[in-house]
């Protein structure tokens, strides 16, 4: 998001905007239509609004055809992928369904040349290319998740690299990494789980995504707010409960979290030790044949000094940490 807002900035101040329509091109019931929102040297921002035909259509690819090669480094309200010339930006999990007539926009920037590209758009469900049968990932936590928990990046990519088909779900769509990936989540900043189980916050939005497996790391504002680990393993018991609501067969992989040293919180790394020796046993007595629970030790091998950037949100070197911890997790549960 702050990529994005400096990106604007820079384009406004030195007045490049320029749009630059293409015609609509339709396959099936759908129709996409591009503008080139901002220029600057070696780099551009575009803008695609998909339009539904006279029927409801259930999800969108578009497929973006430049005279000359192009790469991505942020994308926004959909899936994003580039071979060569050829740009595909697939829906996100909460703008493929539209109405007769309805309409979703996504956004990217791109390196190289901002000449217009030939348009087509197809519809159906959108999901990985292969056997049709992408596993429904929703990463679930705070801003150790999402702001902009670059650490999703990898995860898709290696994945992706490992032959997995995977769709990350979530109504938030990710913040720029450098790369390109499906940044769908729900990291919530400030959120305590505590509070997403006591607002009935998540029901919604599983609804809307409806993941096979939930990957969660989650209670780092809750240790922060002097939350015991009985309060907050009671409300990831009502959250477990929400997910299997959902999806009877769901598959949760919970999180040791990484530690702790903030500079207001002396007591926060203790705190953190304590929630995570509990989290094992709650599992235990959590998992079911048909919808495990298994742990996933974020927290061994991490160091705030050197792993963060401020005592609790990962750097880099953290979040190859993170990402790898969740690989090696995935691994055990995808096809």
């Amino acid at each position: 998001m702050l990529v994005r807002r400096l990106v604007a900035a820079v384009l406004l101040a030195a007045a490049l905007v320029m749009v630059v329509p293409s015609p609509a091109s339709a396959l099936g019931a759908c129709t996409a239509s591009y503008a080139v929102t901002g220029s600057w040297t070696g780099a551009f921002q575009a803008a695609v609004t998909v339009t539904a035909g006279s029927s409801p259509i259930t999800g969108w690819t578009v497929r973006l055809t430049y005279p000359g090669a192009q790469t991505i480094q942020q994308s926004w309200n959909a899936t994003v992928t580039t071979s060569g010339s050829v740009v595909t930006a697939a829906n996100a999990s909460y703008n493929g369904a539209l109405p007769a007539g309805g309409t979703a926009s996504f956004g990217f920037i791109g390196n190289g040349s901002s000449t217009t590209p030939t348009v087509a758009c197809s519809t159906g469900a959108a999901e990985d290319p292969g056997t049709g049968t992408a596993v429904r990932i929703m990463p679930l936590g705070d801003s150790i998740t999402g702001s902009p928990g670059c650490w999703r990046a990898s995860l898709y990519n290696n994945l992706v690299a490992a032959g997995h088909e995977v769709d990350m779900v979530g109504t938030l769509p990710g913040d720029g990494c450098g790369v390109a990936y499906d940044g769908d989540n729900e990291g919530h900043g400030g959120y305590l789980a505590t509070n997403i189980a006591g607002g009935s916050q998540l029901p919604p939005w599983l609804a809307a995504t409806d993941p096979d497996v939930v990957i969660m790391h989650l209670g780092t504002n809750d240790v922060w707010s002097n939350r015991s680990p009985t309060e907050i393993l009671a409300a990831f018991t009502t959250l477990l409960r929400q997910m299997r609501a959902q999806n009877p067969d769901v598959v949760l992989l919970v999180a040791q979290i990484i530690p702790m040293n903030p500079s207001n919180c002396a007591a926060c790394g203790a705190r953190t030790v304590a929630l995570n020796q509990a989290i094992p046993s709650w599992a235990a007595q959590n998992t079911t044949a048909a919808s495990p629970v298994r742990v996933v030790d974020q927290w061994t091998g991490f160091t705030t000094s050197t792993d963060t950037y401020d005592g609790v949100h990962p750097n880099d070197s953290g979040n190859a940490k993170i990402a790898a911890r969740w690989l090696a997790a995935l691994e055990t549960v995808l096809p």
